[in-house]
């Protein structure tokens, strides 16, 4: 292992650019240069894109759309959610409505049993 580190030094691979074949893992600092034509295959200008243009519209797009549906889709809960608010206090109003014409009726009945309870204490009493 050493003396691949040596071998490497040794033969001066400092030329940057170049791309290396290596035949197998036991050859790894043996390094035989590509065949010329090779070695501009890929362009580096083809490798990095440019900042100024469009690759990113098709996510962006997919990323506006997505918002959009969500948008959509919460505008919906929100006003289904303000429908039954709306609806919960029409119910609620029309209970109390109904529990006060009860309680007016509980009233009504109360002084009716006084009443009759007033008018038999009376009649025992003109008994006895």
């Amino acid at each position: 292992m050493n003396h691949s580190s040596q071998d490497t030094g040794s033969r001066g691979i400092h030329e940057d650019g170049k791309l290396y074949v290596v035949d197998s893992i036991n050859d790894l600092n043996r390094l035989n240069p590509c065949p010329a034509g090779s070695q501009h295959l890929f362009p580096l200008e083809e490798k990095i894109p440019a900042l100024g243009t469009n690759s990113g519209n098709g996510s962006r797009s997919l990323v506006f759309v997505g918002l959009l549906i969500l948008l959509i889709v919460s505008l919906a809960l929100v006003f289904f959610v303000i429908f039954l608010i709306i609806q919960t206090g029409k119910k609620m109003d029309d209970v109390s409505r109904r529990l006060a014409a009860e309680g007016k009726d509980i009233d009504d009945l109360k002084k009716i049993n006084n009443m009759i309870v007033k008018r038999l204490n009376q009649l025992d009493s003109e008994q006895n």
